[in-house]
């Protein structure tokens, strides 16, 4: 007994010694427990709210669509799609190495080229797979659950039309902002705002939900142009069958409402696909319309004569010799292409007689006279069309004219215009001598524009120009069954820097229809063809006729000439 008690009694104050140091332990850990408990559900608690929601909950900017850009009639020119783009967290995919293979290959990159991009990005939070995609491949990315890879919604740019409009209408860069035409200029209208959306993902970093932020994106507006699309396909359909034809660098044609200014067509060629953003070349998504000058030749005569009636000093049945068919001013030769003798003023129109031109402005006009004129009429001054790029052209000050220039310059030679130019000057013979503002806007409502000719000389304008364009004139080419036509063809030589160059022309056409209540304008130009002829009547006037016959049907305009019509189709029995 006392053995045992002695035993008992020596291990007792060991064993009691080794459980009170366990309970010291566990309650000194359970200490710590408790405040770190108290440090992260009190005092760190805000921080790790903080960072659990920035990790689950994140802010994202979400895209609104990019207005609509409509024809006159509601027709879409340019429609923003939806898409997806791929994107992803560099630090998380960093850490899932055996993932990235399968990544590579689904998104088409190589293994090596991923690699390096995402290594090099690795301490980013934000890096792009793939941008404006199928929202279906996008899709099956995802469907990888690869951690850190997400999609956010975009939108993408088509063009119905194509390069019908391209040149006209432009395109947007992959962040849809407007580059050229019409998108450009009036990418602020177009542009959406943003809005703001909440993305809540699981513990890997996979989105899980998307809800509505209190901003949403907001569309941008709709425009409505004054192009009608039906004749700017007619106009771009032509031209490009003229300069594929003879060979030319390039074309324009514009047709005008000339009571409202409204541009109803604006075609160019070269054009260019806006749907292949890979094929864009500057040389061919140019405005040559309005980015482009030329020298008229003499699709500037008209204003000349019509300056001249003006004054009072001659009237159309004024006579001028044009014999021998050329004559000098100074050192300098005045040609005609042939002899026309003796012939009035309506003829030196009809037969586009230079020595007519030039004998009627150096003896009835001054050079203010002609200067002023060609300023009033809106030469050496922007449009105002709104188009990017605009060419205001050029005419040197008229105290600086030789009686060389000034002759020249009655038929088309020393002054530099736009196509756009050249169209909105002769609306002032459609319209009664007043000459509206361009716009390639749908107008809401009228407008006030400035007279520049008066009734009686816009009256006996027209007379002239239907004769140009008639079986005796330069301009026959461009005649049109059941329609009076009235307009002036243009043949210039084309000039750089060491001069005019002999084999190279600019072939343009200007004229309205129907010549009795003209009701559309057309301009055509042709720059340096190269096959089938060189003369304005030769290639521009035939795509006046065609796109005018075709526009005037389109817009259920009656014909003012049926009389010639059955004596045609008389004329055609067998």
């Amino acid at each position: 007994m006392n053995a045992h008690t002695r035993h008992f009694t020596a291990i007792s104050p060991g064993g009691w010694g080794r459980s009170t140091f366990v309970l010291l332990v566990m309650l000194l850990a359970f200490g710590l427990m408790v405040v770190r408990a108290f440090f992260l559900q009190v005092v760190d608690a805000p921080f790790l709210r903080h960072e659990a929601s920035r990790q689950q909950i994140e802010t994202i900017q979400e895209e609104g669509h990019r207005g609509m850009i409509l024809d006159r009639h509601g027709r879409p020119l340019a429609i923003s799609t939806p898409v997806d783009s791929l994107w992803v967290n560099p630090q998380i995919l960093i850490k899932e190495p055996a993932a990235w293979p399968r990544l590579a290959a689904a998104i088409g990159w190589s293994l090596s080229t991923f690699r390096q991009t995402l290594t090099a990005e690795r301490h980013e939070q934000f890096m792009y797979l793939r941008r404006q995609v199928d929202p279906q491949f996008a899709q099956s990315v995802l469907d990888l659950r690869i951690p850190g890879v997400a999609s956010q919604r975009e939108y993408r740019r088509y063009y119905p039309t194509g390069a019908v409009s391209a040149t006209l209408v432009g395109f947007t860069n992959i962040n849809d902002q407007g580059q050229d035409g019409v998108e450009l200029a009036y990418n602020s209208e177009l542009s959406p705002q943003p809005g703001r959306a909440v993305v809540i993902r699981d513990g890997l970093g996979q989105p899980i939900a998307l809800r509505q932020g209190p901003h949403p994106p907001r569309p941008g507006k709709n425009l409505v142009l004054s192009i009608d699309q039906r004749i700017q396909y007619l106009a771009y359909r032509e031209l490009l069958k003229a300069v594929r034809y003879h060979d030319a660098s390039s074309g324009s044609a514009i047709v005008l409402d000339p009571h409202t200014g409204e541009v109803l067509a604006l075609a160019n060629v070269p054009s260019f696909n806006p749907n292949t953003r890979s094929d864009l070349n500057s040389a061919y998504y140019r405005d040559r319309a309005v980015t482009d000058v030329i020298e008229p030749g003499s699709s500037l005569k008209p204003f000349t004569i019509a300056l001249a009636l003006q004054s009072g000093r001659i009237r159309p049945h004024t006579l001028v010799s044009t014999s021998p068919g050329s004559y000098w001013v100074g050192p300098d030769k005045i040609s005609d292409v042939g002899d026309f003798g003796l012939i009035d003023v309506s003829h030196v129109i009809a037969e586009s007689s230079n020595v007519g031109a030039s004998k009627i402005a150096l003896t009835t006009l001054t050079r203010r006279a002609m200067y002023d004129n060609f300023l009033r009429l809106g030469f050496t001054h922007f449009t105002h069309s709104g188009l990017p790029g605009e060419s205001p052209g050029f005419l040197a000050p008229p105290d600086t004219w030789e009686p060389i220039q000034k002759a020249t310059l009655s038929f088309g030679y020393g002054i530099s215009v736009t196509p756009l130019q050249l169209a909105r000057a002769y609306t002032v013979f459609a319209n009664g001598g007043i000459l509206e503002p361009i716009t390639i806007l749908k107008r809401k409502g009228p407008v006030k524009g400035r007279r520049i000719f008066s009734p009686r000389v816009v009256h006996e304008m027209r007379h002239m120009l239907e004769l140009a364009a008639s079986p005796v004139g330069t301009g026959a080419t461009a005649d049109i069954v059941n329609y009076r036509v009235a307009g002036k063809t243009g043949t210039a030589h084309i000039a750089d820097r060491k001069g005019y160059h002999r084999h190279r022309y600019v072939a343009s056409f200007a004229g309205f229809a129907p010549a009795s209540d003209p009701r559309l304008v057309m301009v055509v130009v042709i720059r340096d063809p190269q096959k089938h002829g060189y003369y304005g009547a030769e290639c521009a006037a035939p795509v006046f006729q065609k796109v005018m016959t075709g526009a005037l049907r389109i817009l259920n305009i009656p014909p003012d000439n049926p009389v010639t019509t059955m004596a045609r189709a008389e004329t055609t029995m067998p």
